[in-house]
């Protein structure tokens, strides 16, 4: 089939554009853009079935002067491993009909443009890095608080891969006091940290949104400590400079003071690099995943060169 994504006017070849992915389990985020990480174009369509969401992704496309290249960060799990036969699909994820999905081999067979492929986070993760969050290019930490915990890592100036990809959602914190009762609600893990402190976990115990409740519930100090006690692992394994929380749960009123203020107390004074090392909302809010994904094209497109 021709190619949807050279089919838009022409562009100076001096001045490159990229494509972009956010793929989230509710909606798809589709952006065009500069190396810089600057938007000139974006759409958004639901995530319906894999051949309605993917095809309707494309033809936005096909309206969009040529690409150099398509970034795409992808809900997961996702096979990342370089040389794998399922190397951009997403594997096996609760999300109803999407395991299995070649979602990076869809943009590459329909738009005959290298990808760069990763997990949603750790694009965001990227973003903040480049053009948000990040600090004289040091090492950051992006984690989402939402529907789940997810956290993407970018050491060096490159998202963290090793076996597969960061799951730090799903280590397992000390229960607090207050919640020893509580089963947790992840399907794999129960108390896990996801299980614990995810939106769905918040609404199960509580019956309300964390931002629903009270100032003074008990539910604040508690979902700050599980994800305090993250963040602590994170600058006591990592030693990265910057962790940065986004996602749903964190527009809660105070919530990214108390998790800084219980990180401290954590730490005790005891990690030399705590006088550099700090925990911060997005600084792109809701653009550092399709931020990211530009920048995931831009390294696509120089590693074809």
């Amino acid at each position: 089939m021709p190619c949807p994504c050279r089919g838009g006017p022409a562009l100076s070849a001096a001045a490159p554009l990229y494509g972009a992915v956010e793929a989230g389990g509710t909606k798809f985020v589709l952006a065009v853009g500069t190396a810089g990480g600057e938007v000139v174009a974006s759409h958004r369509l639901p995530t319906t079935t894999p051949a309605e969401t993917l095809a309707a992704a494309s033809a936005w496309f096909a309206t969009q002067p040529p690409l150099a290249a398509i970034g795409v960060g992808s809900f997961g799990p996702v096979d990342l491993a370089e040389g794998s036969p399922q190397w951009g699909h997403i594997t096996r994820t609760p999300k109803p009909g999407w395991s299995d999905c070649d979602i990076a081999g869809h943009f590459a067979r329909t738009c005959a443009v290298p990808i760069g492929f990763d997990t949603d986070v750790n694009a965001a993760a990227l973003g903040e890095y480049l053009h948000g969050a990040g600090t004289a290019g040091e090492d950051l930490a992006y984690v989402t608080v939402g529907t789940g915990i997810g956290g993407g890592l970018v050491i060096g100036g490159r998202p963290v891969h090793g076996a597969a990809h960061p799951e730090m959602g799903h280590i397992y914190p000390r229960r607090h006091p207050a919640d020893a009762g509580f089963a947790g609600t992840c399907p794999f893990h129960g108390d896990c940290l996801e299980g614990l402190a995810a939106g769905p976990a918040i609404l199960a115990r509580w019956g309300a949104s964390l931002d629903q409740l009270p100032p003074d519930h008990p539910a604040h100090a508690i979902v700050a400590d599980y994800l305090a006690q993250l963040c602590h692992t994170l600058f006591a394994t990592t030693a990265v400079s910057t962790i940065v929380l986004g996602g749903g749960v964190m527009q809660a009123p105070g919530l990214l003071g108390r998790v800084t203020q219980r990180t401290v107390a954590l730490g005790n004074g005891y990690l030399p690099g705590a006088a550099r090392q700090r925990i911060v909302a997005p600084a792109l809010a809701g653009a550092s995943g399709i931020v990211g994904a530009l920048a995931l094209a831009v390294r696509a497109a120089s590693q074809s060169d």
